[in-house]
């Protein structure tokens, strides 16, 4: 047994009604505590009472308990597991539903950028880490003071920006988790026929965006099949575009889902029609990540208290569905955060698919870039594993990102309106800098409760 405090940011997200029932079942992490921290004190202990109800069915002897106390939540914490959306206390399910995200999508439409998912990358992800960076950061102060050797484990986007933010402003100890990785190594199996488990794969790229660069089914090397394979089959719904780039570069793309691969180029800003005609049908995929262009843009008031009631009606259905799975997760089908924890606390050697900064894993980008890729464990943390050298063609649209993702995070620090542009207009989705500054200002206005950095608030 090896009990620590874990303490989870953002508490009330619905991503620990994924996240608590998996680190419940965790032997090693038996009497562990944990705290569900929250700046929204009605949600925050509703989780927490679901957290209860399935503590009590695990029989790990975990404690939960929900707090809206900055110092109380972090203070002696060993590890942090961060969902935080950036959209202040807006009563919504997921932060695509939010007000702010949605003006982050309907702003730019407006000057010709048609963005689907927008939580990584163009207009909307910068916005979404402007947002959310300053209330990183305030935590990470707070944890430096309180649980200096804390381990934080960030679930939030645009991934990388926020890495990239910590690593640079703070001392704190900051992995990234998310899944990507292990959906297009499942979707590899799946087309060459194999058991996932089978596949040994190498890749190199930052979250969301990255290409394998070696597939073995166990010793044998299978990867020119995979590209033969993927060649000759019709590319299914939601995975066209990442077909064709993947013959066109010679490298399979790691992550297939079209509506995140697409905003990484400046097809979006190319379609004539509108948000209403999206290529590769990805209308309907804009329409599940929260925003309608068929619809006027919400009000921006506070919701009524029936909006609230109805809201914590279905949250709390949601929390009473959720049960204990049969068996934990891991990091080949998952994100394995509970097997994670565990391990760096009890400093075993494991490998997890994570985000860090490359520290020279591969070998030919910056060393202090935001990369997804395996890691193992020990006391300390995680460590990259070298995964040699990034293809010319590859290393060329890769960095381009490393410099949006520090012209980001730096603009939200500092709240320079000039930086932010400089993302914008090195961002794939550019439009003329005079528009680009026009929409700058409508979406930093449309976050301005959010944004005091840039208002001198």
């Amino acid at each position: 047994m090896c009990a620590s405090k874990i303490v989870c940011l953002g508490g009330g997200s619905l991503y620990f009604r994924r996240a608590l029932p998996d680190l419940l079942l965790n032997e090693d992490l038996a009497g562990s505590e944990i705290v569900l921290y929250d700046i929204d004190a009605e949600k925050v202990e509703f989780m927490a009472a679901m957290g209860r109800r399935l503590a009590a069915r695990a029989g790990t002897g975990f404690s939960v308990r929900a707090s809206t106390d900055k110092a109380d939540a972090v203070d002696g914490a060993d590890f942090a597991l961060s969902s935080i959306g950036g959209c202040g206390a807006e009563v919504t399910r997921n932060v695509y539903n939010s007000n702010y995200h949605n003006a982050d999508i309907r702003i730019p439409g407006k000057y010709g950028i048609c963005q689907v998912i927008g939580d990584t990358c163009g207009p909307a992800g910068m916005m979404m880490a402007l947002r959310s960076i300053p209330a990183y950061l305030a935590l990470c102060r707070e944890m430096e003071k309180r649980c200096p050797k804390v381990v934080l484990l960030n679930h939030s986007n645009p991934m990388a920006v926020l890495l990239r933010a910590m690593h640079k402003y703070t001392d704190l100890n900051v992995i990234g988790i998310c899944h990507g990785v292990q959906e297009g190594i499942r979707y590899a199996a799946e087309i060459l026929d194999l058991p996932v488990a089978e596949l040994n794969c190498t890749w190199i790229g930052t979250n969301h965006y990255f290409w394998f660069t070696e597939v073995k089914h166990k010793n044998e090397d299978v990867y020119a099949e995979l590209m033969r394979r993927v060649a000759e089959r019709q590319a299914p719904k939601g995975r066209q575009l990442s077909a064709t780039l993947s013959q066109i570069y010679g490298h399979h793309i790691v992550y297939p889902s079209d509506d995140h691969i697409v905003e990484f180029y400046p097809f979006l800003t190319q379609v004539p029609e509108g948000m209403g005609q999206l290529p590769y049908g990805m209308t309907k995929s804009l329409k599940s990540h929260g925003y309608n262009p068929d619809l006027p843009a919400p009000s921006a008031d506070p919701p009524s208290a029936e909006v609230r009631a109805v809201f914590f009606a279905e949250y709390q259905e949601l929390l009473d569905q959720t049960e204990l799975p049969e068996r934990q997760d891991n990091s080949i089908t998952g994100e394995g955060i509970a097997s994670l924890i565990a391990a760096i606390a009890k400093g075993r050697r494991q490998v997890h698919i994570v985000n860090v900064a490359n520290q020279g894993a591969i070998g030919n980008l910056p060393t202090t870039a935001e990369v997804e890729l395996e890691g193992v464990t020990d006391a300390s943390g995680v460590r990259p594993i070298q995964t040699g050298q990034a293809p010319m063609v590859l290393k060329g649209l890769l960095e381009k990102r490393f410099v949006w993702h520090e012209l980001v995070a730096d603009a939200a620090v500092k709240g320079d309106r000039n930086l932010a542009l400089q993302a914008l207009l090195i961002d794939e989705m550019a439009i003329l800098p005079e528009k680009a500054e026009a929409m700058l200002d409508e979406l930093l206005l449309a976050s301005r409760d959010l944004l005091p950095q840039f208002f001198g608030e």
